[in-house]
């Protein structure tokens, strides 16, 4: 028995006549995520990839990884027959046979691809669900709840039979690599990793800035942030961190700045050094993790603040949802353990008692007038540790 894996993509084949640069960009990032487990052949026909790993003890490690690149909808392992009725028959008893235990609602459902076929897609249905009811004991009809679904593709090079239940949910989204790049201003909480993956499942490449507050934030916190950069990685196979000595600037604001503006402040710098790095790098757009007016340096009058002092585009993808979703959300993409670590941040640094929730641009440009921007600005870009960091698995 010959086994494989199945890849299906799905927004890609909305792309028209560029649908091959995608399917290009998506088999070589495929490629680059299993190239270190084991050798494999690889194809891709009508809206599938087939990949045919040389060890197959290798091939659930093979679709871990998968399951982590962008624009895959899903993967399971099939078994290849040839296109012929009674082959097909006899593997899908052989191959689904574990998953039709006496007493299983099941249905067939079928596909065929290739028109030169005798049979229908129907008619295969009905004579391999006819020849499992008859070879199978116990087993229930069931088209409407099944559960079990043997599922056959009969195609143009063979035909392949598997058990829909198998199947693994991909990421969805697009391809890296076919979305440009943009900036995350990755700190140590919950919510901007998940602001990095959301926007990198449009195809995103992800540059990551984490400012950083020594000796009042301790390595373990650029530890911390490191080991996200690491999870982030397993979606979008690298990310550049660059770690910007942020203290002298945080000391200047809390020295000379009225308390309630400090944060403004401070948020305003971070998106300044984030463009300038983002410029050098050729990234098109800044990412921050701020949800609408879950703090008081995140109702829409603070957003219109530190916007102000960016030409670039700010996306901000948690914009609307609760801090529960977007826990939710950093639990599914392994994040939500590392966040919470007890290692704080430079955010949590000097924060105000009472901070203004409804700030006037006029004020804290007034505020900031105490301070020498640029010369600071350009001693933290002067200090900037830059990482290349690579997947964590």
């Amino acid at each position: 028995m010959k086994e494989l894996i199945l890849v299906k993509y799905g927004e890609i084949i909305l792309k028209g006549g560029n649908r091959p640069v995608f399917e290009r960009v998506l088999m070589k990032n495929i490629q680059n995520a299993i190239k270190n487990i084991d050798d494999a052949d690889m194809r891709i026909a009508q809206a599938t990839i087939y990949i045919e790993p040389h060890d197959t003890g290798k091939m659930d490690v093979i679709m871990e990884r998968l399951s982590k690149i962008f624009g895959i909808v899903s993967i399971t392992r099939a078994a290849m027959v040839e296109k012929d009725l009674e082959q097909i028959k006899k593997m899908a008893k052989a191959y689904c046979g574990p998953d039709l235990q006496p007493g299983k609602r099941f249905k067939v459902e079928a596909k065929r691809s290739d028109k030169s076929f005798p049979l229908t897609s129907t008619e295969i249905g009905m004579e391999v669900g006819g020849y499992l009811d008859d070879t199978c004991d116990g087993l229930i009809v069931d088209v409407h709840t099944p559960e079990v679904t043997v599922k056959v593709e009969v195609r143009d090079f063979a035909a392949y039979v598997y058990c829909v239940q198998n199947k693994i949910h991909g990421q969805g989204g697009m391809p890296i690599g076919t979305g440009s790049k943009a900036t995350l201003l990755l700190s140590g909480g919950i919510d901007s990793p998940v602001a990095g993956h959301m926007m990198a499942k449009r195809g995103i490449e992800i540059d990551a800035v984490n400012f950083f507050s020594f000796p009042y934030t301790s390595e373990r916190a650029k530890e911390k942030v490191t080991e996200l950069a690491e999870i982030l990685a397993q979606y979008t196979s690298k990310v550049n961190l660059y770690i910007v000595p942020f203290t002298e600037i945080q000391l200047e604001i809390r020295d000379h700045a009225p308390e309630e503006h400090m944060t403004l402040i401070m948020r305003r710098f971070m998106m300044r050094i984030a463009e300038r790095l983002a410029r050098q790098n050729k990234s098109m757009a800044l990412i921050t993790g701020e949800s609408a007016g879950q703090v008081a340096s995140q109702t829409l009058a603070a957003l219109n603040v530190t916007n102000a002092v960016v030409e670039m585009p700010v996306l901000r993808p948690l914009v609307g949802m609760d801090k529960d979703e977007i826990i939710e959300r950093a639990r599914e993409i392994g994040t939500f353990e590392t966040s919470i670590l007890p290692y704080e941040d430079c955010c949590t640094v000097f924060t105000p008692k009472h901070p203004t929730v409804n700030p006037k641009l006029a004020n804290i440009e007034k505020s900031e007038r105490a301070l020498d921007i640029e010369p600071l600005i350009q001693r933290a870009l002067d200090g900037v540790e830059k990482m290349t960091i690579y997947p964590k698995f």
